[in-house]
Order: structure tokens, then sequence, then C-alpha cells
């Protein structure tokens, strides 16, 4: 750990969240300011990613001034800029890198790219001031499902990924289906609390060649095809049962790869990160396993579990004490691979 504060100003706007956090040494967050667009977005379904952009302009930079006032400092005091810059929405992106970069033109000051996924994984830094590498990690978000090894800060190994729609993609389609609407995670949640979750066994995904690859299209269709059938033959739909039932599916599969990960590397130490790792029946089913396991378990705050820019400070730290800078060629990388160099 650094003695000298090094103070990050990160960006993130990878989606319909426009964030901004002042962070010292990676752990310490001064700041976090986030605007969200979730009631815009609920209007349509779902994220419109031509509206998302537009309202990150309209937002950025109050969210930065706003975020360094919290912070009680000033663009001269910040050490380097912190930017998502990949994957996700395009036109989304293109904003937040746009924005640090001329920060960091105009202040003459290094901008650090950052992997949105390596910043979910870092959010476990900020609240668990104990882990280090190595350990395992579950990503869990809207467009994501990885199960990664962390063996250094910055070197990761995904040893498995979804081969189709990411968990929190399911969440938000059975919500639909089954008429919850959107945002489809906190929604199904909320249901299954009053449902059983063994009313409906739906399916759960096994990949043969690859026992840590995650597959919820299956899932999602199993649940379409139980609805149509209950349509038909005039069968009353518990929407309650239906909505635990599918999520005991989805984490009885997380949970299960992860174990078997577990067991296989023999680290003793696992986290979880991304939107759908806020998910209580996941959180509490993941700290039940660890614990059977005699495995540490980590895990971020709700808040520090959705998109934030705290958790992007968290993780251009570590780049930047590695020695890891970004021109001012950055660009924004909708389908970036974790690991992969910009």
């Amino acid at each position: 750990m650094s003695e000298r504060e090094i103070k990050i100003l990160a960006i993130e706007s990878s989606c319909d969240e426009t964030a901004a956090a002042v962070v010292v040494n990676g752990r310490d967050v001064r700041s976090n300011v986030i605007s969200s667009q979730i009631a815009l977005h609920t209007l349509y379904g779902g994220v419109v990613p031509e509206i998302a952009s537009r309202k990150h302009i309209e937002k950025i930079n109050q969210v930065i001034a706003q975020a360094l006032a919290d912070a009680e400092t000033s663009l001269n005091d910040i050490d380097a800029v912190g930017v998502t810059c990949g994957p996700g929405l395009v036109g989304a992106l293109l904003v937040g890198v746009a924005e640090a970069k001329a920060i960091s033109f105009a202040k003459n000051i290094p901008l650090v790219g950052v992997h949105h996924i390596e910043g979910h994984i870092s959010a476990n830094y900020i609240e668990n001031r104990e882990l280090e590498p190595p350990f395992l990690c579950l990503v869990v978000s809207g467009g994501h499902t990885h199960l990664v090894k962390v063996l250094d800060y910055g070197v990761y190994e995904v040893l498995g990924k979804t081969r189709d729609d990411a968990a929190g993609e399911a969440f938000d389609k059975v919500a639909r289906a089954i008429g919850l609407g959107y945002p489809g995670g906190p929604k199904i949640e909320k249901a299954a609390e009053k449902g059983n979750p063994h009313a409906v066994e739906f399916p759960r995904s096994k990949i043969a060649d690859s026992p840590y690859d995650f597959s919820f299209s299956g899932l999602k269709s199993a649940v379409l095809n139980y609805l149509n059938g209950c349509k038909m033959k005039g069968i009353p739909i518990v929407q309650a049962d239906v909505a635990a039932s599918f999520q005991k599916a989805v984490t009885d599969v997380l949970i299960g790869n992860a174990m078997r990960a577990v067991e296989e590397y023999g680290i003793e130490k696992f986290a979880i990160a991304g939107g759908v790792a806020s998910n209580g029946t996941l959180r509490e089913g993941m700290r039940r396993a660890c614990e059977e396991k005699g495995v540490a378990f980590y895990h971020p705050s709700p808040i520090l579990c959705t998109d934030n820019a705290a958790m992007i400070g968290a993780a251009a730290y570590y780049d930047f004490i590695a020695g890891k800078r970004a021109g001012l060629d950055l660009n924004a990388v909708p389908n970036l691979k974790l690991g992969e160099n910009l």
C-alpha cells in the first residue's frame, strides 16, 4: 500500500448510471455520486441506449462537480483520472471516456482506462480492507456472468462465463414475462419472498465440456413454456411461486459452479460482485455454502454491487500503481474482454 495519498477521480457511464467518485489509495472512498436513470428506462421496459447516452451528457459534469465537492477536493489535487472504457453500451461509454480525456488533457494528469468487470471485482476491496488476491470471484450482473480467479491486482483468469444470457438479463426477461416489469432483479426478489421455491422444478443447466460455464437461456425458455402451458390449460399462474422457483434455479447453478471451483482450486477466499450480487437469496446461499466449505466469504454492500464509480476508482488505483496509463487515443470498447489489453 502506498504511503502517500493517491487520489483518483473515477468516472463510470457504461450503461444507465452516470457516476463519479473520489477514491484514495484504492480503498478509501471520499465520495461516490450516482445519477440513476431507472425511472426513465422503466417507461420502455429496459435500457434504451440512445436515451442513456443523452442523459449521461446532461448529467456528467454535475455528477463530477458533486463528487469533488463531497470529497472536499478539486481537480488540482487529483493524481489520475480513471474511467470505464468497456464493456458496455458504446454511446454511453463514449460520454465518460471523452470527459475523462478532457480532464486529463486540461489538467495534465494521467489517464487510466478501467475494465467494467474489473471494477465490479474491485468493489470488494472497499469494505473488506483485509481482502487481497488470490481469491475467486463470481461476477453476476445484467450483462455478465463470470467466474474469475483473481491471481493478483489486475491479473485475472476467467474460469467460466455465460454461453448466452447473463443472469441479470434472465431476471429481466422473466420479470417481464410474469408481469413484474423493469428492473427485473429487485422485483423478482421481492415477489419471491411470498412464493414457494419448490413450486415448479425448472431445469439447472450443466455444460459437459466446460464445468464452470453458465447458460440461462434454457431456463428462461422453460419459464416461458410453463407460463404458456398454464394459459393453454386454464391453470392459474401464481406469480410469487414462479418468481421463487426461477430465482432458486438461477442461484443453485451459480452456487454449484462456484463451490466446484472452490474445491478444485483450494482457494480459501471467495467473493461475489455485480448487480445480481445484491440479491439476498444469492448472498445468503453463497454465505452458507462458503461456511460449509470453511471458506471466507466477501461481498460489497448493495450500493457497491450496482454500477458505481467508487469501484472504478479502486480498480484504477491498482492499475495506476502498476504503471498502466492510457493515452488520449483511449476509445470505448463495447465488447472488451476481461484481461484484454486496451
